[in-house]
């Protein structure tokens, strides 16, 4: 079952992907982990590790290559956060038990939580020059 049939809207990320899967989130760029006191909220933002192969054409004409998420884990529960870094490559996992259940690992940081709902709280585009 793919990350996305967890999300309470998966819309946005399945437009930019024409119906063809999202890809997995193993080895993705994590750039950020916020938390907020609203919710209580998680909030975590990361690059996918692969780019649509027909995105939109405001993408296209801008040059990007790059997807951005924001997944937010509003209603959290439970959260254990081990370590960080300046550049974390990570796996994520989200799967379905008595709420949405989120794992980042890492050879750096180790990220657990649980929330009542995950949704994508913001999609973007960017050239990554790396």
């Amino acid at each position: 079952m793919s990350w996305t049939s967890f999300l309470h809207s998966s819309q946005g990320i399945d437009a930019i992907y024409q119906g063809r899967s999202a890809p997995d989130l193993i080895g993705v760029q994590v750039r950020e982990v916020v938390l907020h006191q609203n919710g209580p909220t998680l909030k975590l933002r990361l690059d996918l590790p692969r780019y649509p192969e027909q995105p939109p054409k405001k993408w296209n004409a801008q040059g990007f290559n790059t997807v951005q998420i924001e997944i937010s884990f509003s209603g959290l529960r439970s959260l254990t956060l081990e370590g960080f870094g300046t550049d974390v490559i990570a796996d994520v996992s989200l799967h379905e038990e008595g709420g949405v259940i989120l794992d980042v690992s890492s050879s750096t940081m180790q990220l657990s939580a649980i929330a009542e709902v995950a949704f994508i709280s913001k999609l973007t585009a960017y050239t990554n020059g790396v």
